[in-house]
């Protein structure tokens, strides 16, 4: 697979090793606007999500996947959306994040 089709699950702590790149990020709706939306990350921190200026943002329930490119270090624009529904257990999928990233796993299984 090309790396232009790789989008790596991250959490907040993670996102700014991968400004620049497609990252996929679950979390919860905490705030929206017309433009953005303020999301919880699944570690806890906060992520500001540049919705899409041409298209209709499809974020339905309260837990989304949102899968973008990483403008900064607390910042994602937002190229699509998968929604997951009423409930999610964030520190699972936090724990699963962090063992993606961990490195006897990351460039042999999750690269």
């Amino acid at each position: 697979m090309s790396s232009e089709h790789v989008s790596t699950r991250v959490n907040s702590a993670r996102l700014p090793d991968f400004v620049g790149k497609t990252v996929r990020l679950a979390c919860r709706v905490l705030r929206r606007t017309a433009d953005t939306v303020a999301v919880e990350a699944s570690d806890g921190g906060e992520v500001s999500i540049q919705l899409p200026r041409d298209t209709m943002a499809n974020i339905e329930d309260p837990y989304v996947e949102i899968i973008g490119k990483a403008i900064d270090a607390t910042t994602i624009r937002m190229l699509g959306c998968t929604n997951l529904g009423q409930e999610l257990d964030l520190k699972i999928v936090n724990d699963t994040i962090e063992l993606i990233h961990d490195p006897r796993f990351y460039n042999k299984m999750f690269s």
